[in-house]
Formats: C-alpha cells, sequence, structure tokens
C-alpha cells in the first residue's frame, strides 16, 4: 500500500487491524506513525485507548497484552510500536504469528521498523503479507530530490524557483526530515501562495546563495575564472561553509554529466534532464555551456580530480590548507 493511500484511508477513518511499516526512509514512517496519533482517536479518548511502545523496552508479550485489551468509550484501541527493527531474533517476531492469523477487530496494531527492510522471506512477512497493511519506505535518489522538493513544497501551497530546490537539495542533502524542518522554516516567514527564491534560502536556511559548491559548480561551467576564485576565497574564510570533498564530489558530477551530454544527442534539457536524471534548470545550463568543455578536455580534468582527492586525504600533500589545494585545483581545471 502507498504512502499516499494509507493517510487517505486514516482521513476517510477506513482502518485496518495491523499495519507493518519498514524501509530504509524513516520519513514516511514516522509521518505515517504522527498522522496514526492524530488522527484514528479524539484527544479525549488517547489516555485510555492508545499506547506507545519502544521496541527495545518492551519484550513482545507487552505489545500483544496492549494490543488485546478492549477500548474503552472508544471504538478504537491504537498501540504503536516504534523502534520495531530492534526486534532482532525470529523468536520474538514468532510471538506475534497467532495475533497475525487472528487480530483483534477494535485494536489498530502499528509497526515502525525503521532504516531498513524487514526479511521478505521470512514465515512472519508472508503472514503480514495475508493480513497486514504492509508499507515499504523507499527513499528518494539524488537525481529526483529537487523534484521532491519542488512537489513538496507545492503541495503545501507554495512555490519553489529551480535554484532555491537546488541549494536545498545540494546543501541540505538526502535526508527528508531535515529538508521538511528547513521547509517549516520557510513556510512560517514566506506569505502562503508566494515562491520561496534563493534569497529565502540564504536568509532563513543559513545558505549564501552565491558562494557555495552550487556556483562554483556554474562557475566552472561557464569557465568564470575570477568568480569560481571568489567562491572558493569565501570558503578559506568560512570553513563552514563547505569541505574540500565535498567540492571534489560536485566537480566530479559536473564533469561526469559534461561528457555524457557530449554523446546524448540531443539539445532538449528535458531529454537531457531525463537520460542524465537531474533536474531541467541544471540539464539547460549543461547544454549551454558543453561546448566551452571538449570531452578530451574533460577526460584530463578527470584525472585532476583524482590526484586532488589523494592529496585532500594528505596523500602527498603535507599540510597544504584545503583553500590552497581548491585554489589549483580551479586553476588547473580552467587552464
Amino acid at each position: 500500500m502507498t504512502y499516499e493511500a494509507i493517510l487517505k484511508d486514516f482521513k476517510e477513518r477506513k482502518f485496518k487491524p495491523v499495519y507493518f511499516l519498514h524501509g530504509e526512509e524513516a520519513f514516511y514512517i514516522d509521518s505515517i506513525v504522527d498522522h496514526a496519533l492524530k488522527e484514528i482517536l479524539e484527544e479525549s479518548e488517547r489516555d485510555f485507548n492508545q499506547t506507545v511502545l519502544y521496541a527495545k523496552d518492551s519484550p513482545p508479550i507487552n505489545v500483544l497484552d496492549a494490543a488485546t485489551r478492549l477500548p474503552m468509550m472508544s471504538e478504537y484501541n491504537v498501540v504503536v510500536v516504534k523502534e520495531a527493527q530492534e526486534y532482532k531474533k525470529a523468536a520474538q517476531w514468532e510471538e506475534f504469528e497467532q495475533y497475525f492469523e487472528s487480530p483483534s477487530a477494535s485494536t489498530i496494531l502499528i509497526f515502525a521498523h525503521k532504516y531498513k527492510k524487514f526479511d521478505k522471506r521470512s514465515r512472519i512477512y508472508k503472514i503480514l503479507a495475508k493480513k497486514a497493511v504492509i508499507f515499504e519506505s523507499v527513499g528518494v535518489k539524488d537525481y529526483q530530490l529537487a523534484s521532491w522538493i519542488s512537489e513538496y513544497v507545492r503541495k503545501k501551497g507554495w512555490n519553489i524557483t529551480d535554484k532555491a530546490c537546488a541549494l536545498v537539495a545540494e546543501f541540505v542533502g538526502n535526508e527528508l526530515e531535515r529538508i521538511v524542518n528547513e521547509l517549516e522554516k520557510l513556510f512560517i516567514v514566506v506569505e502562503e501562495g508566494q515562491q520561496i527564491n534563493e534569497k529565502h534560502i540564504e536568509t532563513h536556511i543559513g545558505i549564501s546563495k552565491d558562494y557555495n559548491v552550487f556556483e562554483l559548480s556554474n562557475a566552472i561551467l561557464e569557465k568564470d575564472l575570477v568568480k569560481a576564485n571568489r567562491i572558493v576565497q569565501y570558503f578559506g574564510e568560512n570553513p563552514k561553509a563547505t569541505h574540500i570533498t565535498v567540492v571534489l564530489g560536485s566537480l566530479y558530477s559536473l564533469y561526469q554529466r559534461l561528457f555524457k551530454a557530449h554523446f546524448a544527442k540531443t539539445e532538449d534539457p528535458r531529454k537531457l534532464a531525463s537520460i542524465l536524471k537531474i533536474h531541467p534548470y541544471p540539464a539547460k545550463e549543461l547544454l549551454l555551456n558543453k561546448r566551452k568543455h571538449p570531452a578530451k578536455i574533460i577526460s584530463r580534468n578527470f584525472g585532476i580530480l583524482r590526484d586532488y582527492d589523494l592529496l585532500a586525504k594528505g596523500v602527498g600533500s603535507g599540510s597544504t590548507p584545503d583553500v590552497e589545494l581548491m585554489k589549483e585545483l580551479v586553476y588547473k581545471l580552467l587552464h
């Protein structure tokens, strides 16, 4: 069952006796649990009919005891087992087998098994597949992140520029909970319906709209040595802004995309975005600037990046500061 379908059922008050939420991405699992705790019971019903247990501190017998209670002055008894991945032994899950086969009709039992998939080959999983609602929480791929941010913002009633999306995706990283927390800050200060832009990101999240890895990659792409050096100098004066390993990773991705763009046989940003699995905004920039970077020079630059990756790790660089390594790197890439 999908995330959206489960939340839709909650709103329509269509509940199942057992929900098993598992997978590597914690954000969706936590969100479903939060909705369940807020929406299934009225506030006045929760004291006697809502139980939250943590697997590490609650053996299966405690969960079963809570799940087999009858609700008091309520239609449902809600039991949530958080951190269910802490049940590491098959024998612990086997204790639930009889209950899963015939769950209480008045109880809604929810397991939140985070950070990894449950073993689909196990007997318990096969029982759950027949008797419970199973939701597997899959993370968002890096190349899908900007689109995910844009869609999340749109659903909340705002718009966001492509560049602002790219900034958040680049600097917050692929942690949906962190991304949402940062976006929620913006929803407070930006009037609903307005467009969130780079200035909002800089002011309220703390990412400089002019001095960041994204802009450095653009400067390299545009072969703007002055701008690239200005950004590197900023990194030297503000060490918390980024790290040389992040710069190297970003530039490696840039040249990898440029190399593929040369042989993609398209000048359509959306087609190139689909081929490279990136947002159309950087795809457009790649097409505008790819002629400045012949394939032969790109191949050479891969070698330069490998050399500076070793230097950044201390191989042969002695005590050369990162900012000096970055200055040298930028110069060699653009000459």
